[in-house]
């Protein structure tokens, strides 16, 4: 069996919710000084931007869940 390093499992609108949601998160130490808290919700924003760009998402592998819809062969 072959694996695959990036698959598609997330559809457009998830993809769109995740760049909203890391474009909040991202700045979030700048703002409010840079504490654990802070660089936490930064590198989350960080993690669901690569998410979002590559559409593929590891904890949705992880679970076999799929918001993309892929024809079947």
């Amino acid at each position: 069996m072959k694996f695959k390093f990036l698959i598609k499992n997330q559809s457009n609108k998830d993809r769109a919710i995740r760049v909203i949601i890391s474009f909040m998160l991202i700045p979030i130490p700048l703002f409010f000084g840079e504490t654990a808290w802070t660089m936490f919700a930064g590198f989350l924003g960080i993690g669901l931007l690569f998410n979002a760009l590559s559409g593929n998402c590891y904890a949705y592998r992880l679970f076999g869940v799929s918001s993309c819809k892929i024809p079947k062969n």
